[in-house]
């Protein structure tokens, strides 16, 4: 999913060059959910487009928005696969370049687009919404364009730590760590205390501040508070410079390591030689360096420990007996949507068609994880058969007692 950093991208695209045009055209499919969830319709975002003049562009932790010369307002969440591209322009990073056929470059507007603008310029900006899940969520805000973040969904998410430092002070966090009983991590995912951090900026704030991801926010002294503060708004920040292309990250950040779980002859350290190891806490996955990251203090008692990497890039069992994992902290409504969506068992046709949608259109994300398909279409051919041979034991003691009772 799209954190701080590709939300910032996007917007610096946004104001780039949409800002300051008039939109001449808009088109938008009627999707029920990336529209329709949020209370709109593609084509009430037809015509709030149609005409208006865009005046600027902007984010707030994972949420963006278009402010135009007339209400209602357009806010944005990529939930997922979302993201904006604009003709001619390459809003997304190379690697994603590099797995599509030319022809889908060229193509416009782009796959899986859910609305699409054409500015009045001689030559005109286009711009497109894609979203290939339909996680993302298109909304209509009636409010003065000044006066955005004062309107939901944008007032009851926290501050953002690169747009509201003012805001997101080291006192702020110090409250909010101390007068909550979560695991750090939970905490750092929940978006109404901090906007825009997702799974992977949690994990390198707390190895950048040596932060255990399971203790309990509440067992933290100001000193601990303090290196925490610092390093979510140098993670944030350097990220958000970067434009969020993970090419220009630091070699030591934890970012560039972590994608390989239990994948062979993946590297099972950092640079500087320690050993990384995952662990599910509050039903998210962490990666952390414990040489580095100790616990100070009580930690979440159902964490769940995964397989730490060996040498040669196979996973060798965690040392204890895994335990069942703590109910989820609060997260994004999309992701829990998606959680949901993806529960069900689908064919091996459905699964090749998901992972072909997520190579083409996850923009925004590292790499995604494999899925269990093959795993569900073993185990749904296999019970057919497992019926037809008790048919025919059951089938064939019957005709032996039925022979006995005969005699």
């Amino acid at each position: 999913m799209p954190e701080i950093a590709e939300v910032a991208r996007i917007v610096h695209f946004l104001n780039k060059r949409l800002v300051g045009k008039t939109i001449a055209s808009a088109s938008a499919i009627d999707d029920s959910s990336v529209f329709g969830k949020v209370g709109t319709s593609g084509k009430e975002v037809e015509e709030a487009l149609k005409g208006r003049t865009v005046i600027s562009a902007g984010n707030q932790g994972k949420y963006f928005w278009i402010t135009l010369d007339k209400p209602p307002h357009l806010v944005m969440h990529f939930g997922m696969t979302g993201w904006v591209h604009i003709n001619g322009e390459k809003t997304a990073y190379t690697n994603y370049y590099k797995k599509m056929k030319e022809s889908d470059i060229a193509q416009w507007p782009p796959k899986f687009w859910k609305f699409h603008i054409s500015t009045t310029d001689k030559e005109p900006v286009e711009v497109a919404f894609t979203d290939a899940r339909r996680f993302g969520r298109v909304r209509l805000v009636n409010c003065p364009g000044e006066s955005i973040r004062k309107y939901s969904p944008l007032v009851e998410n926290g501050p953002d730590p690169v747009v509201d430092k003012n805001i997101f002070t080291e006192e702020y966090l110090r409250s909010k760590i101390k007068s909550r009983h979560v695991p750090i991590k939970a905490l750092l995912l929940d978006q109404t205390v901090i906007s825009g951090i997702g799974n992977w900026v949690a994990d390198e704030t707390l190895y950048q501040s040596k932060i255990h991801p399971e203790q309990y926010s509440d067992t933290f002294g100001d000193k601990e508070i303090a290196r925490l503060h610092e390093a979510i708004c140098y993670v944030c920040q350097l990220a958000v410079d970067k434009l969020g292309d993970s090419n220009e990250f630091p070699e030591h950040w934890l970012f560039n390591h972590r994608w390989g779980k239990g994948d062979k002859g993946s590297s099972p350290k950092l640079p500087n030689g320690e050993k990384l190891a995952f662990i599910t806490v509050g039903g998210r996955t962490s990666c952390y360096a414990p040489g580095v990251q100790k616990k100070t203090g009580a930690v979440a008692a159902s964490a769940r420990i995964e397989p730490v990497k060996s040498e040669s890039g196979k996973a060798k069992p965690a040392k204890g007996k895994p335990v069942k994992t703590e109910p989820k902290e609060k997260e994004d409504d999309d992701e829990k949507e998606a959680v949901e969506e993806i529960k069900p068992k689908r064919s091996r046709k459905q699964s090749t068609e998901v992972k072909e949608e997520l190579e083409e259109s996850d923009v925004g994300s590292p790499p995604a994880k494999k899925r269990r398909g093959k795993v569900a279409v073993a185990k749904s051919k296999s019970t057919p058969i497992k019926k037809e041979i008790k048919g025919v034991v059951e089938e064939d003691s019957g005709r032996r007692r039925s022979s006995r009772l005969r005699k």
